[in-house]
Protein backbone atom coordinates (compact mmCIF):
# COMPACT_ATOMS: atom_id res chain seq x y z
CA UNK A 1 0.00 0.00 0.00
CA UNK A 2 1.56 3.16 -1.01
CA UNK A 3 1.69 6.42 1.67
CA UNK A 4 -0.55 9.22 1.19
CA UNK A 5 1.41 12.89 1.61
CA UNK A 6 -0.60 14.72 3.40
CA UNK A 7 0.65 18.12 1.78
CA UNK A 8 -0.69 17.50 -1.28
CA UNK A 9 -4.03 18.83 -1.76
CA UNK A 10 -6.99 16.27 -2.77
CA UNK A 11 -8.29 18.72 -5.05
CA UNK A 12 -6.87 21.73 -7.34
CA UNK A 13 -9.25 24.38 -6.66
CA UNK A 14 -10.38 26.62 -10.39
CA UNK A 15 -8.82 29.67 -10.96
CA UNK A 16 -11.29 32.53 -10.86
CA UNK A 17 -11.43 34.77 -13.82
CA UNK A 18 -10.31 38.29 -13.42
CA UNK A 19 -13.22 39.72 -14.62
CA UNK A 20 -15.17 37.66 -11.98
CA UNK A 21 -13.07 37.85 -8.90
CA UNK A 22 -15.44 38.38 -5.96
CA UNK A 23 -13.03 41.24 -4.42
CA UNK A 24 -12.79 42.86 -7.75
CA UNK A 25 -14.63 47.04 -8.11
CA UNK A 26 -16.02 46.99 -11.57
CA UNK A 27 -15.75 50.27 -13.35
CA UNK A 28 -17.30 50.89 -16.45
CA UNK A 29 -15.65 53.01 -18.89
CA UNK A 30 -17.39 55.76 -21.27
CA UNK A 31 -21.00 56.77 -21.03
CA UNK A 32 -22.74 59.59 -19.30
CA UNK A 33 -23.63 59.55 -15.52
CA UNK A 34 -25.59 62.12 -13.78
CA UNK A 35 -24.86 63.65 -10.41
CA UNK A 36 -28.15 65.53 -9.55
CA UNK A 37 -29.18 68.06 -6.91
CA UNK A 38 -32.67 68.83 -6.98
CA UNK A 39 -33.56 72.03 -7.97
CA UNK A 40 -35.77 74.34 -5.32
CA UNK A 41 -35.15 77.95 -7.08
CA UNK A 42 -34.08 79.86 -10.16
CA UNK A 43 -34.98 76.78 -12.61
CA UNK A 44 -36.84 76.03 -15.80
CA UNK A 45 -38.30 73.01 -17.22
CA UNK A 46 -37.23 71.95 -20.46
CA UNK A 47 -38.72 69.57 -22.71
CA UNK A 48 -36.30 66.50 -23.69
CA UNK A 49 -38.41 67.73 -27.41
CA UNK A 50 -35.95 70.83 -27.57
CA UNK A 51 -32.63 69.82 -25.88
CA UNK A 52 -32.53 66.46 -27.73
CA UNK A 53 -34.11 67.85 -30.77
CA UNK A 54 -32.40 65.90 -34.19
CA UNK A 55 -32.98 68.57 -36.30
CA UNK A 56 -31.84 71.78 -34.72
CA UNK A 57 -28.56 72.86 -34.27
CA UNK A 58 -26.58 72.97 -30.76
CA UNK A 59 -26.54 76.79 -30.86
CA UNK A 60 -30.11 76.76 -31.57
CA UNK A 61 -31.20 74.46 -28.76
CA UNK A 62 -29.08 76.75 -26.42
CA UNK A 63 -31.02 79.65 -27.54
CA UNK A 64 -34.34 78.55 -26.99
CA UNK A 65 -33.35 76.98 -23.80
CA UNK A 66 -32.33 80.50 -22.79
CA UNK A 67 -35.39 82.08 -24.16
CA UNK A 68 -37.43 79.65 -22.33
CA UNK A 69 -35.82 80.55 -19.01
CA UNK A 70 -36.00 84.68 -19.29
CA UNK A 71 -38.95 85.74 -17.43
CA UNK A 72 -41.64 87.69 -19.01
CA UNK A 73 -41.29 91.13 -20.57
CA UNK A 74 -37.37 90.49 -21.07
CA UNK A 75 -35.68 91.54 -24.14
CA UNK A 76 -34.91 88.95 -26.59
CA UNK A 77 -33.96 91.19 -29.80
CA UNK A 78 -30.82 90.26 -31.99
CA UNK A 79 -29.06 93.16 -30.17
CA UNK A 80 -29.80 92.32 -26.68
CA UNK A 81 -28.79 88.63 -27.75
CA UNK A 82 -25.45 89.95 -29.45
CA UNK A 83 -24.85 91.28 -26.45
CA UNK A 84 -24.85 89.03 -24.15
CA UNK A 85 -23.21 86.09 -26.02
CA UNK A 86 -20.18 86.16 -28.29
CA UNK A 87 -21.41 84.09 -31.66
CA UNK A 88 -22.36 87.24 -32.88
CA UNK A 89 -25.32 88.69 -35.29
CA UNK A 90 -25.41 86.17 -37.74
CA UNK A 91 -25.11 82.84 -36.48
CA UNK A 92 -27.48 83.91 -33.35
CA UNK A 93 -29.99 85.33 -36.12
CA UNK A 94 -29.94 82.09 -38.37
CA UNK A 95 -29.91 80.08 -34.65
CA UNK A 96 -33.43 82.30 -34.09
CA UNK A 97 -34.79 81.47 -37.49
CA UNK A 98 -34.29 77.68 -36.71
CA UNK A 99 -36.24 77.82 -33.73
CA UNK A 100 -38.76 79.56 -35.84
CA UNK A 101 -39.38 77.17 -37.72
CA UNK A 102 -39.26 74.67 -35.88
CA UNK A 103 -42.26 76.15 -33.71
CA UNK A 104 -40.45 77.26 -30.75
CA UNK A 105 -40.41 80.82 -31.78
CA UNK A 106 -43.03 83.57 -32.98
CA UNK A 107 -42.01 86.83 -33.95
CA UNK A 108 -45.16 89.24 -34.65
CA UNK A 109 -44.88 93.30 -35.17
CA UNK A 110 -47.44 95.12 -33.46
CA UNK A 111 -48.31 98.43 -32.61
CA UNK A 112 -48.17 99.85 -29.37
CA UNK A 113 -50.47 102.60 -27.76
CA UNK A 114 -48.28 105.43 -29.35
CA UNK A 115 -48.11 104.29 -32.62
CA UNK A 116 -44.86 102.90 -32.31
CA UNK A 117 -44.10 99.57 -34.21
CA UNK A 118 -42.34 96.74 -32.15
CA UNK A 119 -41.70 93.18 -32.91
CA UNK A 120 -43.22 90.73 -30.26
CA UNK A 121 -40.87 87.34 -29.53
CA UNK A 122 -43.02 84.49 -28.28
CA UNK A 123 -41.22 81.70 -26.99
CA UNK A 124 -43.28 78.17 -26.94
CA UNK A 125 -42.55 75.77 -24.60
CA UNK A 126 -45.04 73.17 -26.43
CA UNK A 127 -44.76 73.99 -30.39
CA UNK A 128 -47.19 70.66 -30.69
CA UNK A 129 -49.69 71.64 -28.52
CA UNK A 130 -49.81 75.52 -30.00
CA UNK A 131 -50.25 73.52 -33.68
CA UNK A 132 -52.48 71.40 -32.59
CA UNK A 133 -54.82 74.44 -31.14
CA UNK A 134 -54.46 76.48 -34.19
CA UNK A 135 -55.18 73.60 -36.55
CA UNK A 136 -58.28 72.36 -34.70
CA UNK A 137 -61.50 73.53 -36.03
CA UNK A 138 -63.65 75.99 -34.56
CA UNK A 139 -67.26 74.02 -33.33
CA UNK A 140 -70.00 75.97 -33.52
CA UNK A 141 -71.68 75.49 -30.85
CA UNK A 142 -75.14 73.89 -30.48
CA UNK A 143 -77.88 76.25 -29.76
CA UNK A 144 -79.23 75.67 -26.45
CA UNK A 145 -82.16 73.66 -26.37
CA UNK A 146 -85.13 76.25 -25.81
CA UNK A 147 -86.13 76.14 -22.31
CA UNK A 148 -90.22 74.94 -21.73
CA UNK A 149 -92.64 77.41 -21.29
CA UNK A 150 -93.41 78.55 -18.10
CA UNK A 151 -96.97 78.57 -16.95
CA UNK A 152 -98.03 81.84 -16.40
CA UNK A 153 -99.21 82.25 -12.89
CA UNK A 154 -102.66 82.96 -12.62
CA UNK A 155 -103.00 85.86 -10.51
CA UNK A 156 -105.69 85.31 -7.85
CA UNK A 157 -108.64 87.90 -7.77
CA UNK A 158 -108.68 90.65 -5.67
CA UNK A 159 -111.72 90.49 -2.64
CA UNK A 160 -114.89 92.45 -3.89
CA UNK A 161 -115.21 95.81 -2.27
CA UNK A 162 -118.56 97.71 -1.86
CA UNK A 163 -120.05 100.14 -4.12
CA UNK A 164 -121.37 103.61 -3.28
CA UNK A 165 -124.80 104.45 -4.37
CA UNK A 166 -123.24 107.03 -6.61
CA UNK A 167 -120.32 107.35 -8.40
CA UNK A 168 -120.07 110.30 -9.61
CA UNK A 169 -116.39 111.28 -11.12
CA UNK A 170 -115.50 113.38 -8.40
CA UNK A 171 -115.71 110.69 -5.52
CA UNK A 172 -114.21 108.40 -7.60
CA UNK A 173 -111.26 110.82 -8.51
CA UNK A 174 -111.26 111.38 -4.74
CA UNK A 175 -111.24 107.79 -3.37
CA UNK A 176 -108.37 107.28 -6.29
CA UNK A 177 -105.93 110.46 -4.57
CA UNK A 178 -106.56 108.74 -0.88
CA UNK A 179 -105.50 105.19 -1.51
CA UNK A 180 -102.13 107.04 -3.79
CA UNK A 181 -101.44 108.67 -0.59
CA UNK A 182 -101.27 105.74 1.74
CA UNK A 183 -98.09 105.27 0.94
CA UNK A 184 -96.85 108.21 2.65
CA UNK A 185 -98.05 106.82 5.51
CA UNK A 186 -96.90 103.19 4.64
CA UNK A 187 -94.02 102.58 1.97
CA UNK A 188 -96.13 98.89 1.98
CA UNK A 189 -98.73 100.53 0.68
CA UNK A 190 -97.64 101.01 -3.11
CA UNK A 191 -100.44 99.98 -4.92
CA UNK A 192 -100.66 99.53 -8.83
CA UNK A 193 -102.95 101.54 -10.90
CA UNK A 194 -104.94 98.27 -11.25
CA UNK A 195 -105.26 97.62 -7.72
CA UNK A 196 -106.14 101.54 -7.01
CA UNK A 197 -109.36 100.55 -9.68
CA UNK A 198 -109.97 97.84 -7.86
CA UNK A 199 -110.11 99.56 -4.60
CA UNK A 200 -111.56 103.08 -5.43
CA UNK A 201 -115.30 102.30 -5.24
CA UNK A 202 -114.82 101.01 -2.36
CA UNK A 203 -113.27 103.95 -0.76
CA UNK A 204 -116.15 105.80 -2.80
CA UNK A 205 -118.48 103.79 -0.92
CA UNK A 206 -116.63 105.20 2.91
CA UNK A 207 -116.89 108.57 1.71
CA UNK A 208 -120.20 108.80 0.35
CA UNK A 209 -121.61 108.10 4.07
CA UNK A 210 -119.90 110.79 5.34
CA UNK A 211 -116.63 108.90 6.45
CA UNK A 212 -113.87 111.95 6.65
CA UNK A 213 -110.45 110.54 4.35
CA UNK A 214 -108.67 110.87 7.90
CA UNK A 215 -110.72 108.18 8.92
CA UNK A 216 -110.90 105.95 6.02
CA UNK A 217 -106.87 106.37 6.22
CA UNK A 218 -107.15 105.78 9.67
CA UNK A 219 -108.97 102.58 8.93
CA UNK A 220 -106.69 101.23 6.03
CA UNK A 221 -103.68 101.42 7.68
CA UNK A 222 -103.69 101.25 11.88
CA UNK A 223 -102.51 98.14 13.25
CA UNK A 224 -100.81 96.47 10.16
CA UNK A 225 -98.98 93.31 10.50
CA UNK A 226 -95.36 94.13 11.17
CA UNK A 227 -93.91 91.14 8.79
CA UNK A 228 -94.12 91.97 4.84
CA UNK A 229 -97.21 92.61 3.06
CA UNK A 230 -97.33 89.79 0.53
CA UNK A 231 -100.12 91.82 -1.72
CA UNK A 232 -102.01 94.79 0.41
CA UNK A 233 -104.68 95.42 -1.88
CA UNK A 234 -106.31 92.28 -0.81
CA UNK A 235 -106.06 93.54 2.44
CA UNK A 236 -107.23 96.82 1.91
CA UNK A 237 -109.80 95.32 0.09
CA UNK A 238 -110.85 92.91 2.76
CA UNK A 239 -110.86 95.89 5.50
CA UNK A 240 -113.15 97.95 3.19
CA UNK A 241 -115.83 95.12 2.86
CA UNK A 242 -115.77 94.37 6.34
CA UNK A 243 -115.25 97.47 8.15
CA UNK A 244 -118.03 99.22 6.13
CA UNK A 245 -119.67 101.29 8.62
Amino acid sequence: MGIQNPSVPLRTPTRVAGNKHPNRVHRTTGGLEHDNTRHTTRFVVIGSHLAQHPELSLLAIGLGTHLQSLPKGAPADIKTLVARFPEGATRIAAALRELESHGYLRRERVRTPSGRIVTRTISCNQPTAVRQRAEQPCRESAPPAPSAPREKRVRKALPAVPRPAYSGPGLLQAATDLLADLRRHDSRLLLSAEDTAHLAPGVAAWLERDVTPAAVRRALTADLPPEGLRRPAALLAHRLAAQLP
